[in-house]
């Protein structure tokens, strides 16, 4: 992400709110949660200040679109994780590191996330995204499960026990308590080992 403004003009009709998303979405990555301002991403986008409040009535509101334009490149990223699945060794196992993977990459974002998604209420614009997202690992399990690589059992609760696996592990990698240059080896580990507790017996 550079400095460097979008030239003025450069937008057609209903391309701004599209660009000032990408634009907070780099501040984001760039330098955290916090330093999204409306204002700087005025700047970066190389319009007036107040050009974002057309679109967005408040920075709350251009950060859960920003959040919304995470959860969608989360869940491409998660479903490459599952079809690239090297060895066959299921999909709950490739989800859980895809996550751990993500957290790591983009601090930033699940930062973003966990403030918006995992907390007292869930914001209501991103309902359709997480049930979106639900959905699609009840029905990655649920195939495990037909195919017998997992036990029966209610494929939401699975998931949402290997949710709340993978979540726990992130954020202690994110605090730093535990190791980055080992993060990707430990959440395998710990996912094998939660997974003794769930797969068919051979």
């Amino acid at each position: 992400m550079t400095d460097r403004p979008v030239e003025r003009g450069g937008y057609h009709h209903g391309s701004l709110p599209e660009a000032l998303v990408a634009v907070a979405l780099g501040l984001l990555d760039e330098l955290g949660q916090q330093k999204v301002t409306m204002r700087e991403v005025a700047r970066r986008a190389g319009v007036s200040p107040a050009a974002p409040f057309r679109h967005f009535a408040d920075r709350d509101a251009l950060l859960t679109e920003v959040a919304d334009r995470v959860l969608a490149d989360f869940e491409r990223w998660q479903r490459s994780e599952v079809e690239e699945d090297e060895g066959g060794r299921g999909a709950l196992r490739a989800m859980g590191l895809g996550f751990v993977r993500y957290a790591i990459h983009h601090p930033h974002r699940f930062e973003l996330v966990r403030s918006r998604v995992f907390a007292t209420s869930r914001q209501p614009e991103l309902e359709q995204r997480l049930a979106g997202i639900d959905q699609a690992y009840a029905g990655f399990i649920a195939a495990d499960q037909e195919a017998g690589r997992l036990r029966p059992g209610d494929p939401e609760m699975v998931g949402l026990a290997g949710q709340a696996l993978v979540y726990g592990l992130s954020q202690m990698i994110i605090d730093g308590y535990l190791p980055v240059g080992e993060a990707e080896k430990l959440a395998a580990q710990v996912l094998d080992t939660f997974g003794q507790g769930i797969a068919n017996p051979r």
